[in-house]
């Protein structure tokens, strides 16, 4: 499948490129960005073509890959299924609910395929927990801590981030929280209570689907030496902790692609598609709701 890549920024530059470009069912066919020099500069280094015009660019692909802020990508990424391209998406979907859900209205009308690329999802050993816990049941209770010092004074590469900055923890880690807990304790049925904490801090509390509550505490301004994920459930079957993983960002990029052709190639949608992807965006929109006293 030729497959293109859209954006050229910190996350472009050190998964979604290297990723591509060393898969081997993918034709890295080109890379397109906002600043046309870092572009040029991404696609030499993985021998590929740089393109001026966005355009051009979906209409000599098949698929494309976003690492754009996700208000640029959810445009862009009904641009490009109108284009008729498979889509490598990243997290959050959008930038609001009402963007996110034209991607999906978009992916459906011209019946292409779409993942979402949340990072846990499409790490063996993280995943497979998912699937063990989500096949059981009688959770009473999960918590998730997801810590990241991109503010907290280390030397972070997205901490000039704007879209970072703008919306904070809630829109960056908190789709990572929500894509382990959704599968395992069922949808959320509401938000039920959001507080702010030291700097972009969010404290929520999540009433779900299978009769369990949850509660999650994210921050992109953590002390470095407290940065980290944790996610415990408690139940009947008793406690249990997601795995730790040291397997970085490239591997599991190639495994969501495997995904998309997978997808692409007639097989049932990946649940990590768009419409996974919206579903994470509206309960995020609903928690800064929360948090602000519009909900």
């Amino acid at each position: 499948m030729r497959i293109g890549l859209l954006g050229t920024g910190p996350w472009a530059d050190m998964a979604h490129a290297p990723a591509l470009a060393g898969h081997d069912d993918l034709d890295f066919a080109g890379v397109w960005g906002r600043r046309p020099d870092a572009a040029e500069e991404l696609a030499k280094r993985h021998g590929t073509r740089a393109y001026a015009d966005v355009d051009a660019l979906l209409a000599d692909v098949e698929a494309v890959a976003v690492a754009l802020p996700p208000a640029v990508q959810a445009d862009l990424a009904v641009r490009a299924a109108r284009a008729g391209c498979h889509l490598l998406l990243d997290k959050p979907l959008a930038a609001t609910v009402a963007r996110g859900r034209a991607v999906v209205e978009a992916v459906r009308a011209a019946d292409v395929a779409s993942v979402v690329f949340f990072t846990t999802r499409f790490q063996p050993e993280t995943e497979a927990w998912i699937t063990e816990q989500a096949a059981g049941d009688g959770w009473f209770t999960a918590r998730a801590q997801w810590l990241g010092a991109v503010f907290g004074g280390g030397d972070s590469p997205f901490a000039d981030s704007p879209w970072r900055r703008e919306k904070g923890a809630l829109w960056d880690v908190g789709p990572h929280a929500l894509s382990v807990l959704l599968p395992v304790l069922g949808d959320a049925r509401r938000v039920a209570a959001a507080a702010p904490g030291p700097g972009d801090t969010v404290h929520l509390v999540l009433d779900h689907t299978g009769g369990a509550s949850s509660t999650l505490t994210l921050s992109l301004t953590a002390p470095p030496a407290a940065a980290g994920a944790t996610v415990e459930l408690r139940g009947r079957a008793g406690v249990t902790l997601l795995p730790e993983t040291t397997e970085g960002p490239v591997p599991a990029l190639r495994r969501a692609a495997d995904a998309l052709l997978a997808a692409a190639g007639g097989g049932r949608p990946h649940p990590c598609d768009a419409a996974f992807g919206l579903r994470v965006t509206e309960m995020v929109a609903e928690g800064g709701g929360v948090l602000t006293g519009g909900a």
